[in-house]
């Protein structure tokens, strides 16, 4: 597919996807207190009375950052670290005793109101690092925003304004109803106008484009645009059952495929924001792998439905519960598990502390052990088995973040920075490139990186400048090397 990957925001994106460009759409609902339902069936003659009843729901999200002007945002090492003269060499870094000018970045997202108490929903993109959030209602009235948490693997957050009047919202649906082919309708901010009112059908389901491991998109032709980030898509009956969050495009304007995080996913991480100020997640503490056909093959197993352990993770809810390396997991809780994604999200889903049966497949046998949920330590990005998972970007590399495995596996330094290439797609850009499996890209665009995400942001960035190429630096085995890859097309 020829596309490119841009977040929804009018300012250099703050997350991008490596499958394509991102652009953002928001909703609109509301009344002054209670949520409006319309009974729309069929095709309506106008969306006139729906979108007047929504509309006010519907916010413009404005942010404000501080940058230095050299246009990097420094790595800041520990002091003492031996990658402080590194970082300060290669990533302008300033000394301590200098202090680089700063400019202020504006930027500008969407979002909708979840009651009359303030709570408004957006992306986490659109919000990422602000120092300041502005939001204005559709009234023109306007308001200081507080972030109360956030989620950047689903890129969701939440905010809170304060008001002195109870504030017109809207209400989540079920977004597992929706049918292709169903009416949706969005209501935004784009390119900063304003509430922009468009409809379309609901093109596809669940559809995955390597913006993270929760990819479960719901795919729209009503058009949206950057600066549309954060808003919900909405039903016929005004429910909303998606928060758009990105566009497939070669420009990084709207042609006509739109993907919504759906409601069935969004609502309870917003829940969990509103609640921890931040997502809770099971943790199973196992690294998996795909089941492919060879692998299944060597297995003794006929189909490649499944997912592989390949670790467990000592003392883990796994190890307690006798999960091995070699066996295939095949349902969680009733639940077929048809590859590692799909296990992962599953686990992610499940109540912290709840014991569910996990059916595997061991020596050509069936077998069902019983497991109790733990919580997922975010910061413990060795043990997780959502993190280890390679992403592929668009140049045709496949990046993992650096864990203390990967270091052993490939001998690398223990305070390695960056991202580390695991795969290259022989018929890729980067195939004829001096890039190889173990190098780790510590820069890409001039920009640190610290997770694959980054690379998906700099490829954007390239692209909206119009380079044919993306300047990496790498470090391979210690030697820091400059490395140009093309761009490609599509």
């Amino acid at each position: 597919m020829n596309s490119a990957a841009t977040p929804a925001i009018d300012e250099p994106p703050v997350r991008a996807i490596s499958a394509g460009a991102l652009a953002l759409v928001v909703f609109a609902f509301a009344t002054a207190a209670a949520p409006f339902t319309a009974h729309a069936r069929g095709t309506p003659d106008s969306f006139a009375d729906l979108v007047e009843k929504l509309s006010p729901a519907v916010v413009a999200v404005a942010t404000e950052k501080a940058i230095p002007q050299s246009g990097r945002i420094p790595y800041q090492a520990p002091p003492g670290s031996p990658l402080e003269e590194f970082f300060r060499r290669y990533f302008g870094q300033p000394a301590p005793d200098m202090e680089e000018p700063m400019h202020r970045r504006m930027a500008a997202g969407s979002g909708f109101l979840i009651d009359a108490s303030g709570y408004i929903v957006t992306n986490n993109h659109v919000v990422s690092g602000a120092d300041n959030i502005t939001v204005t209602l559709n009234d023109e009235s306007e308001y200081d925003a507080t972030l109360v948490g956030a989620d950047p693997k689903t890129d969701l957050a939440l905010l809170k304004i304060k008001a002195d009047r109870p504030l017109p919202f809207v209400t989540w649906g079920e977004s597992d109803a929706v049918r292709v082919g169903d009416w949706s309708l969005a209501i935004g901010n784009p390119f900063g106008l304003g509430g922009t009112v468009t409809a379309g059908i609901i093109s596809a389901r669940a559809r995955d484009i390597n913006a993270g491991l929760y990819d479960d998109f719901l795919q729209t032709d009503a058009p949206i645009n950057p600066g549309n980030s954060g808003g919900p898509l909405f039903n016929l009956e005004g429910e909303v059952i998606g928060v758009n969050t990105a566009i497939a495009s070669p420009s990084g304007g709207n042609v006509g495929i739109g993907f919504a995080i759906p409601a069935t996913l969004a609502e309870p991480i917003i829940a969990q924001l509103r609640t921890h100020g931040k997502a809770i997640r099971g943790w199973l503490g196992v690294q998996i792998q795909p089941l492919t056909g060879d692998l299944a093959e060597g297995l003794g197993i006929e189909d490649t439905d499944g997912a592989l352990v390949a670790r467990v993770t000592d003392g883990s809810p796994a190890a307690l519960a006798d999960l091995r390396s070699g066996d295939v997991i095949t349902h969680l809780d009733g639940r077929p598990v048809e590859d590692p994604r799909d296990l992962a999200r599953m686990v992610a889903d499940t109540p912290v502390g709840e014991t569910v049966p996990v059916d595997v497949l061991r020596d050509g046998r069936e077998k069902t052990l019983s497991v109790t949920i733990a919580a997922l330590d975010e910061g413990n990005v060795a043990l997780s088995e959502q993190d280890d998972a390679p992403a592929k970007t668009k140049l045709g590399l496949a990046v993992a973040p650096i864990t203390p495995d990967l270091v052993s596996q490939y001998g690398l330094a223990p305070d390695a920075v960056g991202v580390l290439v695991v795969g290259i797609d022989r018929n890729s850009p980067a195939a004829n490139t001096d890039i190889q499996v173990g190098d780790v890209i510590v820069e890409a665009g001039q920009e640190p990186v610290y997770e694959p995400e980054d690379i998906g942001a700099a490829i954007l960035r390239a692209e909206q400048a119009g380079r044919r190429a993306l300047l990496l630096l790498i470090d391979r085995q210690g030697n820091i090397l400059f490395r140009a890859t093309p761009l490609g097309v599509g």
